[in-house]
């Protein structure tokens, strides 16, 4: 495990459920070193995880165990990710689905999306970018507590129940899209995040992929956290963007 999936592990607020038990993912992939991959890094910030390698496999386990999320290579033996998300959310209608695949064309995205999916990730992936999207999946589907709602950078301070911003103590008042990208950099803190990132992070495929729209979003993101203080914000030439405490 890298050292970057590991800093993210620590970083993230920790998920249970509200009597106190973990998260219980169900990961399905037929390659081994992808499944224990993603494993390892879900048992790290501390849910309980089972793994399969084909589509009967894992339907067998869900009969006697309900997943609190799903993590699916589309690509499966047996019958493949689509059908096995079809299968389950027949007992578990509103359970989150993350689907992995080496397939990266447009219409392979859509398929997997409108088969019901929640998000989508091409191999190659990052494991760190894997956890902090399911992590989200997870908090959105409102199966979890968590042990803060709060993001804090510096003297900057993000509520994700309240969705409400400071910045030494002034209330920052921003937009549904605006939040989510602030949300995003803060759960990235000290770390550069790419233009394609941003998208696909916070703009989950429905945008038409423009980066153009996020160097917008960053300025109207500048006027309103960084405007007459320290700038946190900060510009990688050729890499992408970076939030991380002012200097003094």
């Amino acid at each position: 495990m890298s050292s970057k999936a590991t800093e993210i592990a620590k970083s993230l607020p920790k998920l249970e459920h509200p009597d106190g038990s973990p998260i219980q993912a169900l990961v399905v992939d037929d390659e081994v070193m992808l499944e224990e991959l993603i494993s390892v890094g879900l048992r790290m910030i501390g849910w309980e995880v089972r793994s399969a390698s084909s589509g009967p496999e894992a339907l067998e386990l869900v009969k006697g165990w309900r997943p609190d999320v799903l993590v699916l290579d589309i690509m499966l033996p047996g019958f493949d990710g689509v059908e096995l998300l079809s299968r389950v959310r027949k007992w578990y209608p509103h359970v989150p689905c993350l689907f992995l695949t080496a397939k990266d064309s447009v219409d392979d995205r859509v398929v997997g999306l409108a088969a019901g999916a929640d998000d989508y990730v091409t191999k190659p992936f990052s494991m760190e970018e894997v956890m902090i999207r399911l992590h989200r999946l997870v908090q959105r589907s409102g199966v979890a507590t968590a042990d803060s709602a709060e993001l804090v950078v510096g003297d900057l301070v993000l509520n994700i129940d309240t969705r409400e911003v400071r910045r030494a103590g002034e209330d920052i008042a921003l937009t549904a899209t605006q939040f989510e990208l602030l949300r995003y950099l803060m759960e990235n803190a000290k770390r550069v995040v790419s233009k394609a990132q941003i998208l696909d992070n916070v703009w989950n495929y429905d945008f038409g992929g423009q980066a153009n729209i996020v160097e917008l979003y960053i300025s109207y993101l500048r006027k309103k956290i960084d405007a007459g203080r320290e700038p946190m914000i900060h510009t990688v030439r050729g890499a992408g963007y970076v939030i991380k405490p002012a200097t003094a």
